[in-house]
Formats: C-alpha cells, sequence, structure tokens
C-alpha cells in the first residue's frame, strides 16, 4: 500500500513538531510547504491524502487537480480560503479549529476596547515624544453606561460580552443566527445592524467571512455612527469597507478604529491608516497566546490524522460532505488539548 502524504501548504510557525507527532502514528510522508498561489498549491500536494492549510488559495482550480484528497484542514476558524462547495462535491472533508482562541480574541478586543476608551497608544506616542500633557487626549468619557454593539453573537463576542459587562458597558448585538435564548442569557438586547451602528459607542466585528458579509460595514453604516464611536475589528479585514473606514475617519464621521486585522495583510506602506493617532493597528495578533497556538496546531492536525483513520473530525466545516464520504464517528475524545 502507498505511504499516505500530508502537505502544509503554508505556514507562519517556527515549529511543525506539533504537526509532526500527532501524524506520525500514521506514518505519513510529511511535506512543508510555502506556497502563495494556486498554480504553487496544485504543485506541492496535488498527490496529497491530507492538506493543512493556512492563508494559501484552496480554490475550486486546485480542488479539480487534487488527485486524491480526504481531507483539508485550516489553521483558524474561518474557512475562506477554502472552496467548501467545491470541496464538498468532490467528497473531501473540510475542518477547522472553532474553539481555539476564545478567550484570547475576546481579550484582545477588550483591550483594544480600553485602548481607545483611555487613548492608551495616543498618550504614550506623546509621552515617548517628550510631551508630558494629559489634554493630549482630550476628550475622554467614562467607560461606565456606553453601549458596546457586536456584529455576530457567537462563542467570542459572547466572551467578550461578560467582561464589557464587568466595566460596566451596555451591551447589545446583531445576529440573525442566534436564537432570542441566547440573547435573554447573556443580558443583551437583540437589534437590526442600522440601529446597533446608531446606537454603539463602540462597535465590535465578530462575524464570519462570507460573500454575503464582505464590506458589511460600510459607507451606509458610518453613516448612521456616532461622531464619538470607535469600530473595532478582531475577526476579518474584509468585513469592512476599508475606503469608507478611512474616508470616516478622515471626515470625522467617527471618532477612531481598532484593527487588528486589514483588508491588505500586512498593511500597505502608503494605507492612510498607518498615519492616522485615532487609529490603533496591530498585525493579526489577536488569536495567539502559546497556549492557543499549541491548541490550533494540535486539533488541525488531529482532524487530518482522524480522517485518514477512517473517522469524521472534531470540527466538520462542510456537514453535507456526509451524504459522499461515509466514516465512523469517533467515541468520546476527551481534553484535545492534551
Amino acid at each position: 500500500m502507498a505511504k499516505l502524504k500530508v502537505v502544509i501548504t503554508d505556514y507562519e510557525y517556527s515549529s511543525l513538531k506539533i504537526e509532526q507527532e500527532m501524524l506520525a502514528p500514521l506514518e505519513v510522508e510529511f511535506v512543508a510547504a510555502q506556497c502563495r498561489t494556486e498554480e504553487e498549491v496544485i504543485r506541492a500536494a496535488s498527490d496529497a491524502d491530507g492538506i493543512l492549510n493556512q492563508y494559501a488559495p484552496v480554490s475550486a482550480r486546485v480542488i479539480d487537480r487534487l488527485e486524491r484528497c480526504k481531507v483539508i484542514s485550516r489553521y483558524g476558524v474561518g474557512v475562506n480560503t477554502i472552496d467548501l462547495e467545491a470541496a464538498t462535491a468532490k467528497g473531501i472533508i473540510v475542518a477547522n479549529c472553532t474553539d481555539y482562541c476564545m478567550d484570547e480574541v475576546a481579550d484582545h478586543a477588550m483591550a483594544l476596547l480600553l485602548a481607545s476608551a483611555r487613548k492608551v497608544a495616543l498618550l504614550d506616542a506623546s509621552v515617548k515624544r517628550g510631551s508630558w500633557d494629559y489634554k493630549k487626549a482630550v476628550p475622554l468619557f467614562r467607560l461606565r453606561g456606553k453601549i458596546l454593539g457586536l456584529v455576530g453573537f457567537g462563542k467570542i463576542p459572547r466572551n467578550l460580552c461578560r467582561k464589557a459587562q464587568a466595566f460596566g458597558l451596555t451591551v447589545a448585538a446583531f445576529d440573525p443566527y442566534v436564537g432570542d435564548d441566547i440573547f435573554r442569557y447573556y443580558g443583551v438586547e437583540r437589534v437590526e445592524l442600522d440601529e446597533l451602528c446608531r446606537r454603539a459607542d463602540f462597535l465590535s466585528v465578530h462575524a464570519p467571512l462570507t460573500p454575503s458579509t464582505r464590506g458589511m460595514i460600510g459607507p451606509g453604516q458610518f453613516r448612521l455612527m456616532k461622531p464619538e464611536a470607535v469600530l473595532i475589528n478582531t475577526s476579518r479585514g474584509p468585513l469592512v469597507n476599508e475606503e469608507a473606514l478611512i474616508r470616516a475617519l478622515e471626515t470625522s464621521q467617527i471618532a477612531g478604529a481598532a484593527l487588528d486585522v486589514l483588508e491588505q495583510e500586512p498593511i500597505a506602506p502608503d494605507n492612510p491608516l498607518r498615519g492616522m493617532d485615532q487609529v490603533i493597528l496591530n498585525p493579526h495578533v489577536a488569536w495567539y497566546s502559546e497556549e492557543s497556538e499549541k491548541e490550533l496546531k494540535t486539533k488541525v492536525a488531529r482532524n487530518v490524522a482522524d480522517v485518514l483513520s477512517g473517522f469524521y473530525p472534531d470540527y466538520l466545516a462542510n456537514p453535507e460532505v456526509k451524504a459522499k464520504v461515509k466514516l465512523k464517528t469517533k467515541p468520546s475524545s476527551g481534553d484535545l488539548t492534551r
């Protein structure tokens, strides 16, 4: 029997030891690549049985050229790098990791909110330039009683909700896919997106990136927002129309933004956001802690190992594929982070 082959299309980690250890019992041929284009993915992975993917495009064209692939597992919650429909049609299981960084992203969003509210980055830069003047931050407003608007109310924004409520923030959210019972349980008001934009002092984006959510925060939403409002995005850059955001900041339609993600990553040298004192920029780091990275790598590799061992993975992103692929359901696996 031919040896199984697992290909990592691309990665930004310093080590792949965890992935190799997870797959070692299967005695696979393990290939690490750094693909950037569809053509590079095809060359590296056309004969792979399993694929680990970070940012490289696994498009319908790529999937069409996969000769024996059974599973594609993505490092992350979103699967926007993979054509789910094409994979499902070909009987390829797509897996992800939906719960590895809930605390980290919620903590980071809260940190960006607090830093924006107290203008921490602005004052830090001012002091380092030799100024010692609190008036550089005027005006500052009391946080208690302000409204945090959540665009999306999945696991991460629910986690953020509890942290924000502890600071005295009132929380409202927009999410047409979450039941009223969840909103009631968390003490969060359900509102439509436009109403959320009108009322929020801090608008924090947590929606998945899909064709329907791309650019969902655009010119119309910025026109509705308060001039004191701050936009926070720790989800996906393309959810926000960046051109409209820049225009809203330049014209003082909103007061500021705190962005861990952008439409183009890394940020372009000439992006106007880089020169705006009212904007905090981070390099897509909200997901990261030593613990969350270990958990992510473990679970993503285990997805591949499970499928190649004849089991459905714990994190199945395209359940419709079960109509084409008949595997066993795993017994309870306990703590997957160990």
